[in-house]
């Protein structure tokens, strides 16, 4: 027994031997990494916020990475964007903005640890460094932390400011063994978090990295697509409920890209909004439907309104009524030819700006449809002083009206309503008799929907008119 106890104190001694020397060790290696940032102080900080700036930014990571290496250890990266700061620098000008992003730094300064490591990569970008993980969960509530401290207001000349951010979060070892690939697998986490909506954060996994991958593919086909002219136009017969008579068109975009296949609006449209090449494939759009609209007139057709949707991007654009005179101008069609659709979200983002391009449409002659009304958030009160023409209400409550009380009553408000206003009501998405009796009860004034036909290409559609107006008769 004895012997015993001796052996088991002088292994404990031992343990506390290398004990020893593993913390001395993990000192030392702090040691230089702080040693390592305060070099940097100075030649490479970020001289609006005194954070890290970009070139510090490898070196600190590698060395921490090292010492987690050395020691089995996990070390967290988390790269936030803001949330549509270019706006805010847009409309408020870059000193407010730069003002922002100061007050943002030091709010982040509050929310990390003495050893976390804080730097700005540029613009709008932060990035974090924990090098001493224990676990996932520590990096998830740091980001929570952060998402939830960014988006409380910010006090500037007497006014509010809201801003969120956009979080990703790879981690050591498991995402990636070198700075390179912690940082582009966290950037991929962030762009998810973006796309969720944004202001939240996200964990890497590896299905980010494939639609990544496949999302960098898409908007590179996109761009050759715009080049090489792989759009065409389809269009859809708006009728009037009482005469059955086709009164209009929606001119709606499909992507044949090469391979024999088309592409659905739901995948490249989204795509195209935030890549900004929605403006020339919308010119596009717009320039093609009226140039086809003038074409059926000189073919002896009837002069029918042809309905073209413009996006958020395009509705933002400072030359959007320059783009909208020269493209009658320059095909001829007459605007009273052509109604521009918007969504409520475009027309309420900024009521003042609308209202002042909205006249200038009214005054050119140009009239105007509010898409997929009742998924939006207008108030009546706006819908009042907006100089709009048509509500078209939304596919949803249509394809409800005959089994939905809810639907049926929305619709019946909707056209009311609109009548009261002396605007028109198109039902989108009519797809059975019995919903087109219904909308025929309710007094809506068109209607379009695979019931009377679906999108047709130029020649079908030229097919339709000849059957229904007959040149010469």
């Amino acid at each position: 027994m004895f012997r015993s106890n001796k052996w088991r104190q002088s292994s404990f001694a031992a343990l506390q031997r290398v004990s020893r020397r593993l913390q001395s060790r993990i000192a030392e290696l702090e040691k230089e990494n702080s040693e390592l940032k305060e070099r940097a102080v100075g030649s490479c900080t970020d001289p609006l916020t005194g954070l890290f700036d970009r070139r510090v930014l490898h070196d600190v990571l590698q060395q921490t990475l090292e010492t987690a290496q050395n020691y089995q250890g996990m070390v967290a990266v988390l790269l936030l964007d803001l949330d549509r700061f270019k706006l805010i620098n847009e409309t408020l000008g870059h000193k407010t903005g730069d003002r922002l992003l100061v007050a943002v730094a030091r709010r982040l300064i509050e929310c990390i640890g003495q050893q976390d490591t804080l730097c700005r990569l540029g613009g709008d970008e932060f990035l974090v460094i924990l090098p001493n993980t224990q676990n996932i969960d520590d990096a998830s509530a740091l980001a929570r932390m952060i998402v939830d401290e960014l988006a409380q207001p910010y006090c500037m000349d007497g006014f509010e400011l809201f801003v969120t951010a956009s979080v990703g979060i790879s981690v050591f070892p498991s995402d990636g063994e070198d700075a390179e690939v912690l940082l582009k697998n966290a950037e991929s986490a962030m762009y998810r978090a973006k796309d969720h909506g944004k202001n939240n954060f996200q964990l890497y996994n590896e299905t980010i990295n494939a639609n990544l991958i496949w999302r960098l593919a898409m908007e590179n086909r996109l761009r050759r697509a715009v080049e090489n002219e792989e759009f065409f136009l389809v269009y859809q017969p708006q009728v009037d409920v009482k005469t059955a008579q086709i009164v209009g068109m929606e001119a709606l975009v499909r992507w044949h890209n090469g391979e024999d296949s088309i592409v659905s609006p739901a995948d490249f449209i989204p795509l195209a909004e935030e890549t900004g090449l929605i403006v020339p494939l919308g010119e596009w759009v717009l320039r093609t439907a009226c140039q086809q609209n003038k074409a059926w007139q000189q073919a002896g057709f009837p002069s029918l309104r042809i309905s073209v949707n413009l996006s958020a991007r395009q509705f933002q654009e400072a030359d959007l009524l320059v783009t909208i005179r020269s493209v009658l101008q320059d095909t001829g069609l007459a605007a009273s030819s052509l109604t521009i659709e918007l969504t409520e979200s475009i027309i309420m983002a900024n009521p003042a700006q609308t209202i002042a391009i909205l006249n200038e449409l009214k005054a050119m002659g140009v009239q105007v449809s509010i898409d997929d009304f009742g998924t939006g958030y207008s108030s009546l009160a706006y819908l009042k002083r907006f100089p709009i023409d048509t509500l078209k209400i939304d596919k949803s409550f249509v394809n409800g009206v005959t089994e939905d009380a809810g639907d049926a009553a929305i619709v019946t408000a909707v056209a009311q309503m609109a009548h009261s206003l002396t605007l028109k009501v198109v039902a989108e998405g009519v797809e059975l008799a019995e919903q087109l009796a219904f909308i025929q009860s309710c007094c809506c004034d068109v209607y379009q929907g695979y019931y009377y036909s679906k999108p047709l290409t130029t020649k079908s559609f030229t097919e339709l008119l000849e059957k229904n107006f007959p040149i010469g008769t």
